[in-house]
């Protein structure tokens, strides 16, 4: 099983670590990624395989989102089938 994740926000040191860890310690492998700095802003995008991440899609998503909080960025976590249903015309 596969999920999206994006983070978005004001550029700042250690986003791709502290994202890369929490993801790595969940048990979620990065598979692509692709980053860019648009002016003072960040933006990311990855493809992860979550089949054997150590909590369930729903959790692994909430706690994506309080770990924006935390470091100040939006980041969002939704299963790759919702994400591409929601981005076909």
């Amino acid at each position: 099983m596969r999920a999206v994740v994006t983070v978005t926000g004001k550029d700042k040191k250690g986003i791709i670590a502290k994202i890369s860890a929490f993801l790595s310690e969940k048990g979620a492998n990065i598979q692509d990624i692709s980053q860019t700095i648009l002016g003072e802003y960040f933006a990311m995008i990855m493809i992860v395989d979550i089949s054997a991440a150590t909590e369930e899609l729903s959790t692994l998503a909430g706690e994506c989102a309080k770990l924006g909080k935390e470091i100040g960025m939006s980041v969002y976590m939704q299963h790759e089938d919702i994400f591409n249903a929601m981005h076909t015309v």
